[in-house]
């Protein structure tokens, strides 16, 4: 087990290397002078230079990239250009935000996915199953930014249940949780059809092995028998997807927080991005993919737990 993590870890790290380098020649020959934006276009050349100088603009790229790295590594972002406040300040408030929005999305959709994944497959060509693959095709059809918008005419304009938008901060938790709540169900019902699809392939491809009908033969009820093994066999795929879909709920929330108003990480590269706050861009698409490359090295982990054959393949 000790030379599976040691060889994902080395995966990990040059996974983020590699991740770091293309980030930053992407952001770097984007158009557009960020000091030139921030004077305006009348600004005297001497003063946007000195603004260059003092933004460190005016160094090489390799200097600048190895500066950014290097900060990267000890915990500096940089100052923003817009907002003249740390990175890392503004990273963590914004992740006080998205990660419970990911999290709360998360766990709804695989509260929504499982049960109906296991109906379905435990009744496969009746009626349930005809439903639920009905209905999560619907789901998945359905752009997630227009369910939004549903939700706020249904459940905060109509029937006034919850905030149309904004949040009021952690200080009134069961508030922040009411605000967080339409955006949450925004993202999950279209993972949840992702998930309850993959679930139910998975259950009937696993019924139909030997070891299920040797469970059954031996007395096991067909309900016992899809929950006490087929339903453990068949979590590597959903494993994967689960942790696709949060990564997908933290770094693709862009348009749903923009909808409710949300002050989390999808708004502020929004923000940034229109603004060409490029350091903000750079370190806050870095960190996504530090979070998606550290979701999938936690997901090999859990391929491991739940299959050790995989140990000594990897």
């Amino acid at each position: 087990m000790a030379r599976y993590l040691l060889r994902r870890l080395l995966s990990l790290a040059a996974s983020l290397v590699a991740a770091s380098l293309v980030i930053f020649a992407v952001i770097e020959v984007v158009p557009g002078d960020p000091a030139a934006y921030m004077l305006g276009m009348n600004a005297a050349p001497d003063t946007v230079a000195a603004l260059r100088e003092s933004l460190g603009l005016n160094v090489s790229l390799p200097a600048r990239y190895a500066n950014w790295l290097g900060g990267m590594l000890v915990g500096d972002f940089g100052i923003s250009y817009t907002y003249k406040v740390p990175v890392a300040d503004l990273v963590a408030d914004r992740l006080l935000i998205s990660l419970p929005l990911a999290g709360l999305a998360l766990v709804l959709s695989t509260a929504i996915a499982l049960p109906i994944g296991l109906l379905a497959a435990a009744r496969r060509g009746r009626w349930p199953d005809y439903a639920v693959m009905g209905g999560t095709q619907l789901g998945i059809a359905v752009p997630n930014f227009w369910f939004a918008m549903l939700l706020v005419l249904a459940f905060a304009l109509h029937w006034r249940i919850f905030p149309a938008g904004g949040f009021p901060g952690w200080d009134a938790p069961l508030m922040a949780l009411r605000a967080l709540a339409l955006p949450a169900v925004a993202l999950a019902l279209p993972q949840a059809a992702i998930l309850a699809r993959v679930l139910r392939s998975a259950l009937i491809e696993t019924l139909g092995q030997d070891y299920i009908r040797t469970a059954r033969a031996k007395g096991l009820t067909g309900a016992q028998a899809l929950t006490r093994h087929a339903l453990r066999n068949a979590m590597i795929p959903v494993l994967t997807i689960l942790g696709m879909q949060f990564s997908f709920l933290l770094a693709g929330a862009i348009i749903i927080e923009n909808v409710f108003y949300i002050p989390g990480l999808g708004r502020l590269i929004f923000q940034a991005i229109t603004q060409r706050d490029l350091i903000v861009v750079e370190s806050v698409v870095m960190i996504l993919v530090f979070a998606v490359i550290l979701v999938t090295f936690l997901t090999d982990l859990a391929y491991a737990a739940v299959d050790p054959r995989l140990r000594t393949r990897g």
